[in-house]
C-alpha cells in the first residue's frame, strides 16, 4: 500500500505545500468547470476561469510553457464564450447548440496548425525542446485549443476534442509527476463522453421537434 501511495504522491514531497493546496483548489473548480459544460450551464465559464488563473501560474512555475498556453487560452476564451453563451440570436432565444459548418471546420484545421507552429517557436526560443513530452504536449495544446473554441461557440463536436486530449494527457501529466491533475483528466475524460452524450439527445430532441 505504502509503495502505490509513494508511486502516485512521491513526487509531491518536494513541493511547496501552497503549490499543492493551489492544485487541488484549481482541480476542484476545473472539475465544475467541465460539469457545468456538460449541464449546458453558463457557469462553465467563471468556475473555468478561477482554474485556469491558479493553474496558469503554477505551469509558469514549474516551466510547462506549453500547458500554461492552454490555461492563459482558456482564459480568455471564456470571456469570448461567456459572451457568446449569453448573446441572444433573438429576442427569446440565446445561442443554442448546433454541429459545426464546413466554414468552422476549415477554421478548426487552421487553429490547429496554427497552434501548432506557435507552440513550436515558444519551445524554441525557449529551448525546451529537450525531451519527448515537449513533442506530445504541443500536439495536446493545438487540440485543446480548437475544442475550447468549439466550446465557446457552443458546437457539439468540442466534446471530441476534449476526449482526446484528456486522454492523452492522463498518462502524460502522471509521467510529469502531477498525479492530482493526471486524475483530473481521466475523470474529464468521463465527463466529456458524457457530455457529448447529452448535447447529441438535445440536438436529436430538436430535430424531433422542429
Amino acid at each position: 500500500m505504502n509503495h502505490i501511495f509513494e508511486t502516485l504522491f512521491g513526487q509531491y514531497r518536494g513541493y511547496e505545500t501552497l503549490d499543492i493546496v493551489l492544485e487541488i483548489i484549481a482541480i476542484f473548480f476545473g472539475f465544475l468547470s467541465v460539469w457545468f459544460s456538460k449541464a449546458n450551464k453558463i457557469w462553465v465559464f467563471p468556475t473555468g476561469m478561477i482554474s485556469t488563473v491558479i493553474f496558469v501560474y503554477l505551469l509558469l512555475k514549474w516551466s510547462l510553457l506549453g500547458d500554461m498556453l492552454i490555461n492563459a487560452y482558456y482564459f480568455i476564451m471564456s470571456v469570448y464564450g461567456w459572451y457568446i453563451w449569453t448573446r441572444k440570436v433573438d429576442p427569446t432565444h440565446f445561442t443554442p447548440i448546433t454541429t459545426t459548418t464546413k466554414k468552422e471546420k476549415t477554421y478548426s484545421v487552421f487553429i490547429f496548425v496554427a497552434t501548432l507552429l506557435f507552440v513550436f517557436i515558444v519551445y524554441k526560443v525557449f529551448d525546451k525542446w529537450n525531451h519527448w513530452t515537449a513533442y506530445v504536449d504541443t500536439l495536446t495544446t493545438a487540440i485543446f485549443f480548437v475544442g475550447m473554441w468549439l466550446m465557446a461557440k457552443r458546437k457539439i463536436e468540442n466534446w471530441i476534442y476534449w476526449i482526446i486530449g484528456d486522454l492523452i494527457s492522463v498518462p502524460l501529466y502522471f509521467y510529469k509527476g502531477f498525479t492530482f491533475t493526471s486524475i483530473q483528466y481521466f475523470i474529464f475524460t468521463v465527463i466529456a463522453i458524457f457530455g457529448y452524450i447529452e448535447w447529441k439527445k438535445y440536438l436529436h430532441n430538436k430535430l424531433q421537434t422542429a
